[in-house]
């Protein structure tokens, strides 16, 4: 009889034992599952789980096939609201047609009717917040023709192939298109552009000038004539 107690203790003892592993381990385990979750693609995640997409930015955003190079679409559950182009008010001075840069703010803005404006998020470079002040937009390209500065090509020698300028295309830094500002004949060397990295907008990139993203420079650029004036705020981070 005192064999059977025996066992049945020693039954009762490895039961909590084996309870207190499992309690000691729970915490990884769940961290383990916390992981896996995070590590799945939004496809494979729960409908309640997935950020919902306006369907008039996913329009607005969508692929643009009657390009020379057709531009896949944005994934705009992936980008800030505030940098998706939207019409916003406006309380500046400037007049209808105007575009105003603010590059701290990383917005570009172009003027409209009625204290209205079109806002456009934008990238800053190292360029961009070094100039400010007026000038006037001389020349408009679709898929420009990128030519980096010489002391580009001196340093960085992925550079150095495209010492006499680089095709438009998809690759290309300026994106697919590009605004030149000149004040009088004398070329600023300030560009407002569009970009292959869309990640940068809202940001403050290594080198460039203005950039955005593809869908929206576009836009700018059909709604803008040669001889527009442009504004460029002063940056306090200059």
């Amino acid at each position: 009889m005192t064999d059977v107690f025996e066992t049945a203790a020693a039954g009762r003892r490895q039961l909590l034992l084996s309870r207190r592993i499992f309690l000691a381990g729970l915490p990884l385990a769940l961290a383990g599952c916390q992981t896996a979750r995070l590590e799945q693609t939004p496809l494979e995640m729960p409908a309640a789980v997935l950020p919902r997409v306006d369907p008039y930015y996913a329009a607005m955003y969508g692929p643009i096939d009657d390009e020379p190079f057709p531009i896949p679409a944005l994934d705009v559950a992936k980008i800030e609201p505030r940098w998706l182009r939207q019409q916003v008010a406006f309380d500046g001075a400037e007049r209808a047609g105007t575009v105003v840069v603010d590059p701290d703010q990383r917005h570009l803005y172009l003027v409209g009717e009625g204290g209205t404006a079109m806002r456009y998020g934008i990238g800053v470079g190292r360029d961009g917040f070094a100039w400010n002040g007026e000038a006037t937009i001389r020349r408009k390209a679709a898929w420009p023709t990128w030519t980096p500065p010489a002391e580009m090509v001196k340093r960085d020698p992925r550079a150095a192939p495209y010492a006499n300028g680089m095709p438009g295309g998809l690759d290309n830094p300026l994106g697919a298109r590009a605004l030149y500002l000149y004040q009088g004949d004398r070329d600023t060397l300030y560009r407002i552009h569009g970009t292959t990295e869309p990640w940068s907008i809202g940001q403050a990139v290594s080198s460039g000038c203005i950039r955005l993203f593809n869908h929206d420079i576009i836009d700018l650029h059909r709604r803008v004539p040669v001889g527009s004036r442009v504004v460029v705020r002063p940056s306090r981070m200059a």
